[in-house]
């Protein structure tokens, strides 16, 4: 995943543009990136950032960078933003994208001219010079604006800076969002809603899915007005987002507590017997205070996070090595675990590797029972729109990987059959996972509950990786 911020001032807009962007960090972990437009042109600064923060890498920079306009990422892949010359003039450009026809996008590129891409280390190129290279195919930054939006399999999003203005423009079904805020001085634009309130800016407007806006320091004015099907990801509430977040008006807190009322529910049914329930920090934290309200059992922390020195458990990029970190982050509380029947909630259940651990743990820390549940449905489908994970194979799921050992030929009818909650197959794989993770007990959280959860209209969420729906 990524994130961006920008801004349009009528002052220096350095300050407002570097904590912008840093709160984003949680979005990603290889790459940040800033680039000002003032007197004397652009000015950009790229850094690494796996081994350490933004703010540390780029404390120096903004001492020396100067200017009224700018846009920033934290990228979870390619360095960004890009400064590109073309026939449009000088621009920076920055996107959140998954791009699936990069390489017949190239090909159809190099047929029509393109003279050539830099390739980053590991031969490919960078989506965001390839979506400049769409955009550079027509004769107005907006029709090339809306071509490389209509031309990309996957999803798009992207700000554009240059001296009239920052150009945003919104996904085509809103798989990611931008938003809008506004203070005395000007406009900024981001992907998480509130990382300018503490900067002094306020709600101005969100974009609809395939809109096109140019913001300048006196006005926000759309070019291209909002399609009518929105496809936004579901889990950016159940996972991605912060829990100050909100998107179309539903906030992440909300929507995780709403999740977590839903499974207790659902587990009153079941006569579930424990003496308290907990979240994984942090993303399930929010989704047991749902379940505690609900179900009456009390809340509870058996781990700490420790956080003075440990980013997000998204990194480093080699797996086994992400696992040990998320491991070590987890500090046990033993008086709250040893002769305890316990719940955990957590945001999902991917690979498995970290809960199955965490419960072995617990059990060596004289847990009596672990009762494991997960706040969205099981991830059967590889998701198609977003950089949800570094995974190479759908099976690196541990649905997969179950369903692989139980059928013989793994049809779309049968994945199907798995991902229906009402099905014996999903009754079965559920029953392999809780055997093969060793819990006491597995739920997961359902899907038409998890639509519930997120209170807009359910054609407008993209739960593609749950059940397979496009």
């Amino acid at each position: 995943m990524s994130g961006f911020f920008g801004v349009v001032s009528k002052k220096d807009c350095v300050f407002d543009l570097f904590f912008g962007v840093d709160y984003h960090s949680h979005l990603g972990t290889r790459r940040g990136g800033m680039a000002v437009l003032g007197e004397n042109g652009f000015n950009r600064s790229i850094h690494n950032i796996e081994n350490s923060p933004f703010r540390t890498k780029f404390e120096h920079d903004v001492l020396e960078m100067k200017g009224n306009s700018g846009i920033g990422c934290i990228s979870d892949y390619e360095p960004q933003p890009l400064i590109v010359k073309s026939h449009h003039g000088t621009y920076a450009i920055t996107t959140i994208s998954k791009i699936n026809n990069s390489l017949e996008l190239e090909k159809k590129l190099f047929d029509d001219g393109n003279s050539h891409f830099l390739e980053m280390s590991g031969g490919d190129i960078n989506p965001t010079e390839l979506v400049a290279a769409l955009i550079n195919q027509k004769e107005n930054l907006i029709d090339g604006i809306q071509y490389a939006l209509e031309s990309i399999d996957g999803s798009l999003t992207l700000m554009l800076l240059n001296d009239k203005g920052i150009y945003v423009a919104r996904d085509k079904y809103g798989r990611t969002p931008a938003v809008i805020g506004r203070n005395d001085d000007g406009y900024c634009v981001s992907f998480e809603a509130f990382a300018y309130l503490n900067l002094g800016y306020t709600n101005y407007k969100e974009l609809g899915p395939g809109e096109i806006d140019i913001i300048t320091t006196d006005c926000v004015k759309t070019l291209v007005r909002p399609g009518n099907k929105m496809k936004i990801c579901t889990f950016l509430w159940v996972y991605y987002g912060y829990p100050s977040s909100s998107y179309e008006g539903i906030s992440v807190e909300r929507m995780r507590n709403n999740c977590g009322k839903c499974m207790a529910k659902r587990d009153k049914d079941n006569g579930i017997d424990v003496d308290s329930v907990a979240g994984v920090p942090d993303s399930g934290t929010a989704h047991a205070v749902g379940y505690s309200n609900e179900s009456g059992i009390e809340f509870a922390r058996p781990f700490i996070k420790y956080t003075p020195t440990w980013p997000r458990s998204f990194m480093p990029t080699i797996q086994t090595k992400r696992n040990l970190i998320a491991k070590m982050k987890l500090i046990p509380v033993q008086d709250l675990i040893e002769g305890k029947k316990l719940l955990l909630i957590d945001d999902s259940i991917v690979r498995g590797t970290q809960m199955r651990e965490t419960t072995e743990f617990l059990y060596r820390s004289g847990a009596k029972e672990v009762h494991i549940r997960s706040a969205c449905p099981p991830l059967i489908f590889g998701c198609k729109y977003l950089n949800f994970s570094r995974s190479s194979s759908e099976m690196d799921l541990i649905t997969r990987r179950v369903i692989n050992r139980l059928e013989h030929d793994v049809t779309p009818e049968i994945l199907k059959e798995y991902a229906n909650p009402d099905s014996e197959r999903y009754n079965r794989m559920v029953e392999e996972i809780r055997k093969e993770l060793k819990f006491t007990s597995l739920g997961f959280n359902r899907i038409d509950d998890l639509k519930k959860a997120c209170e807009i209209d359910e054609d407008k969420l993209c739960t593609y990786c749950w059940d397979g729906k496009e």
